[in-house]
């Protein structure tokens, strides 16, 4: 019976948190035809595909996703164990910032990642909305942060884009002639000022309803029948019904979450965090 081999799992890695061979193999500084046979290798020893291609990059097929969380441990305690053992402990302080709406449910996987292979490190986190992070970047009061966009710039890495959507309550109908009742944020932001293009684009009557400064304000209200609001579809579930389409709205563009990062702070705490947020928002709750 052959055996896995660690190097074979940290190219792996790679591969599935790039989300192309391409991005993988630069960042385990090998050539793409050589990670591509790591790849390959991999495979035929565990007799099925870790990745399904699609266009330019690949996603994790079944198998992959059972793989990644195994490999993703031993290769950090690996890591980790030379580290302690040649005394090149990663330290410093590191400022983060992580969206409410997101931080929720990655914020104690991520520090809980973090924390277990870098415990010298000294963590600021601000858990809050997001519109003022890259400002923070900007102003050096934050070392790294993760944020949404609508165009990810070449500084701003992107770890996820989330289609947005009209939806209401499943149990609740609106008419295409009244005035539509709306839940909105109720401040300056990426999501307010989309659902407002969206409906002067609809050119037809609206109120807002409601405002609330959570993207879980505004699902609540949206449950609640009192109004429609534009989410992510990561938001969906059986309780909600996509409503777009019906009254009268055009596409709306996607949420795209990046993460990005001032030069200026520690490399050591920076890359380490930056892996353990890639980790995180590519596994999955």
């Amino acid at each position: 019976m052959e055996n896995l081999d660690s190097d074979l799992l940290r190219t792996f890695v790679a591969v599935a948190e790039a989300g192309s061979v391409t991005g993988g193999a630069a960042r385990i500084h090998r050539s793409q035809s050589a990670t591509s046979l790591q790849i390959k290798r991999l495979e035929s020893i565990l007799g099925h595909p870790v990745f399904e291609r699609h266009g330019r990059g690949v996603a994790l097929s079944d198998t992959g996703r059972q793989l990644l969380p195994v490999a993703q441990e031993v290769t950090a305690r690996l890591d980790t164990a030379l580290r302690d053992i040649s005394q090149t402990a990663v330290t410093g302080k590191l400022r983060i910032g992580i969206p409410d709406d997101h931080g929720r449910t990655k914020l104690a996987q991520i520090i809980a990642a973090f924390t277990r292979h870098h415990p010298q490190v000294e963590l600021d986190v601000t858990c809050a909305l997001s519109t003022g992070f890259p400002d923070a970047l900007d102003k050096g009061s934050l070392d790294l942060a993760v944020y949404e966009v609508e165009r990810p710039e070449q500084h701003e890495e992107l770890l996820f884009a989330d289609p947005t959507c009209w939806v209401s309550a499943a149990h609740r109908e609106f008419q295409t002639d009244e005035s539509l009742p709306v839940a909105l944020f109720d401040h300056a932001c990426w999501w307010r000022d989309v659902a407002i293009t969206s409906l002067k684009d609809r050119g037809k009557p609206y109120r807002i309803a409601y405002s609330s400064q959570s993207v879980s304000g505004v699902i609540a209200a949206v449950e609640a029948g009192i109004a429609v609001g534009l989410l992510g579809r990561t938001s969906l579930h059986s309780g909600l019904s996509v409503v777009g389409e019906k009254l009268g709205f055009g596409n709306t563009p996607a949420s795209k979450l990046v993460m990005a990062a001032t030069s200026s702070s520690e490399a050591g705490p920076q890359d380490a965090m930056k892996t353990a947020i890639r980790t995180a928002f590519l596994t999955g709750d």
